[in-house]
């Protein structure tokens, strides 16, 4: 087998168990690249089609079963024909190693492993599965105190067809309950023995019954007692013990009723309010109460028989009272035997006659008492239990049980129904709705409904019940209903494009979105401070708090400049100069030289046509009085044109035009 493939998919690598009936191999799963544990049945299902197809739908069912504390089924298969279960693989040991390692364990270890056993046997259970055959051989250890059960493939699941009824799976003989050693049909109550026998091998370290043969083991498991484990180590606590005497007690009414009440009595039972308890007795000796009679109706039915078949033979007919001879032997021996006989009568007559106990199982409790108490019976003591399969008042069980012969006048105990076992709701607010009804369906609660709305919660989440928490219930007559959340509310984007700081700022307050600027780019269409652009994109719906990304324009973007400088002569226009002479064309002749006359200021205005001016006003003006230099600086954007003008006292003396590409 090993580097073979089966089922397409699963390549075996190596041996990692074997059994009577199978052997277990490490395998890798080629499609979903994970390590699987494959177990390959022995046994040859060839001529044996209904055996086969009910180990199919056994295994299939146990696929069913999901808990922390039990090894998955990943898939049930055969090719040609090999059987195999493909299950989840676990890297460890068997409990039954670990104890041969370490020996007996302390009591928060034992208790601990045992919370987690007995919590997956109860899920299993609320599944309808009895796993039959607990014990430590079957159960795995992930690290130190992580157990996990396998082997529910071969379980029966109670829901599935009439074979359930007819057949049983014996466990091994070390773990067995009273019942399956007797032949009888395994029971939830059955698996609570064999969990009571693995708790009292993990604090000893060994099993409490052995013997030479498996019979003899049965036998000890039918008529001896739990030895106790407080004998050999006094500091385990009563507490502790007492778990595993009424979980392995004889008859299974005295054991817990159900695994759920195991694993409560397991929460409390280190607790330090349970110090001081009592030792776990029964309330009576019920197998002494049923055995001892019938020993002894057997008996004195022997003898009255053997009495009763010699009464023809009576003296009164065969002595010869009237002769004479030798008469006073015959008197007296017809005397005693007449007085024996009368003697006998007389006992027979006073003794109480013996009845047989009525059946009475399924009665209201009133009429039950008239039944006994006519046939002559006393009502002794009554008892109230829990059933699901009796309703308030009726009579669950009696004991003596009905058929049992008993002396006129004895008691009868009386068990009546206290109604279906109620349970405590638990608060299953902030757990999945989905996970929580699975697990809840397995209790037998009416069909449970969820009521869907809006919240912060994540999608799935029970927001609230009803009934509410820690009050108790009757499953299979309560209906839950669920508050569910649907996840947050989900609106559609707008479109911010266009938007102001002040407008992105009013749509964050009434949509319950984050807006976050995260850049500024040049736009050429959206003015300076409005959103160019926006992620996610306008109509995707999202939930309130999310975060909105959007970028804002900072306007369009600026154009290559050209620089013009250019120095400029702005000559002064000089009067002409004029001489003053008289009517002979002569001079003065009081002077021999010109006037000097004062310049005249001249007005100069200088325009400009660029990128930050028009030939509207001036940039510059000034007056001069000679000639002056002055710079002009002229600054042009791409595709724009440009120009100066200059004036002096209203006349253009120089002007130019140019384009942006005339410019160097």
């Amino acid at each position: 087998m090993i580097g073979k493939r089966i089922g397409k998919r699963y390549e075996i690598i190596r041996v990692i168990g074997d059994g009577g009936m199978s052997r277990v191999y490490m395998a890798h799963d080629i499609i979903l690249d994970r390590d699987v544990a494959i177990k390959v049945l022995h046994y040859d299902f060839s001529n044996e089609d209904e055996l086969k197809k009910r180990f199919q739908r056994e295994a299939l069912s146990a696929t069913s079963l999901t808990h922390p504390n039990i090894v998955n089924i990943f898939d049930v298969g055969q090719e040609d024909e090999l059987h195999y279960l493909v299950m989840e693989y676990i890297a460890g040991k068997t409990l039954k190693d670990y104890i041969h390692t370490h020996g007996a364990l302390s009591a928060d270890h034992a208790v601990s492993i045992m919370k987690q056993l007995v919590s997956a046997i109860s899920h299993a259970h609320h599944n309808g599965i009895i796993h039959r055959d607990i014990k430590p051989q079957n159960i795995l250890m992930n690290g130190e105190d992580d157990v996990k059960i396998t082997d529910f493939g071969i379980a029966m699941a109670l829901n599935s067809t009439a074979h359930t009824k007819t057949n049983s799976v014996i466990g091994t003989v070390h773990y067995l309950s009273p019942e399956q050693a007797r032949g009888g049909m395994a029971t939830k109550r059955s698996d609570i023995y064999s969990l009571g026998i693995v708790f009292y091998e993990l604090l000893t370290g060994e099993l409490p019954f052995s013997a030479e043969t498996a019979v003899a083991i049965a036998l000890k498991h039918l008529q001896e007692e739990t030895p106790s484990v407080r004998e050999q180590y006094p500091e385990i606590p009563q507490s502790v013990e007492n778990v595993i005497l009424k979980a392995t007690a004889k008859d299974s009414f005295y054991r817990y009723t159900t695994a759920d009440d195991m694993y409560d009595d397991l929460l409390t039972v280190l607790s330090p309010e349970r110090l001081n308890e009592s030792k776990f007795a029964l309330p009576f000796d019920d197998d002494k109460t049923m055995a001892i009679p019938v020993i002894k109706d057997v008996a004195k039915s022997a003898v009255v028989a053997d009495t009763m078949k010699i009464d023809p033979v009576k003296p009164e007919s065969v002595v010869p009272v009237k002769k004479k001879k030798k008469k006073w032997p015959y008197v007296v021996v017809s005397s005693i035997l007449l007085l024996a006989l009368l003697a006998f009568i007389l006992v027979m007559m006073m003794k109480p006659k013996e009845i047989v106990v009525p059946e009475v199982v399924g009665e209201e409790e009133l009429v039950a008492t008239e039944i006994l108490e006519k046939e002559g019976f006393v009502i002794d003591e009554r008892f109230e239990e829990t059933s699901d399969e009796f309703t308030v008042g009726q009579v669950i069980k009696t004991v003596p049980q009905a058929g049992k012969k008993r002396k006129e006048g004895d008691g009868v105990k009386l068990f009546i129904s206290a109604g279906k076992d109620p349970m405590v709701l638990s608060d299953y607010t902030g757990r999945n709705f989905e996970a929580t009804k699975r697990f809840l369906d397995g209790y037998g609660f009416l069909p449970i409904e969820s009521v869907e709305v809006y919240s912060d919660e994540p999608k799935g989440t029970i927001l609230s019940q009803q009934p509410e928490a820690d009050q108790s219930v009757i499953p299979e007559e309560t209906e839950l209903i669920f508050t569910v959340s649907k996840g947050k509310e989900l609106q559609s984007l707008d479109d911010l494009s266009g938007m102001s700081a002040k407008q992105l700022e009013d749509y964050a307050k009434k949509s319950g979105l984050k807006i976050h600027i995260v850049s500024e780019e040049h736009s050429d269409k959206v003015d300076k401070g409005y959103v160019v652009s926006q992620k996610p994109s306008k109509g995707e719906k999202m939930e309130k708090g999310e975060r909105v990304d959007v970028v804002v324009s900072k306007g369009p973007a600026s154009k290559p400049i050209k620089l013009l400088v250019k120095t400029v002569m702005i000559p002064y226009d000089s009067p002409e100069e004029s001489t003053d002479e008289d009517d002979e064309g002569e001079i003065d002749s009081e002077t021999d030289s010109k006037p000097q006359l004062e310049p005249v200021p001249q007005k100069v205005q200088i325009y400009i046509q660029d990128r930050t001016h028009t030939m509207n006003d001036p940039v510059e003006e000034f007056e001069i009085t000679d000639d002056t230099t002055r710079k002009i600086t002229i600054e042009l954007l791409e595709g724009e044109r440009g120009g100066y003008k200059i004036m002096r006292d209203q006349t253009v003396i120089e002007e130019d035009k140019f384009n942006y590409t005339d410019l160097e």
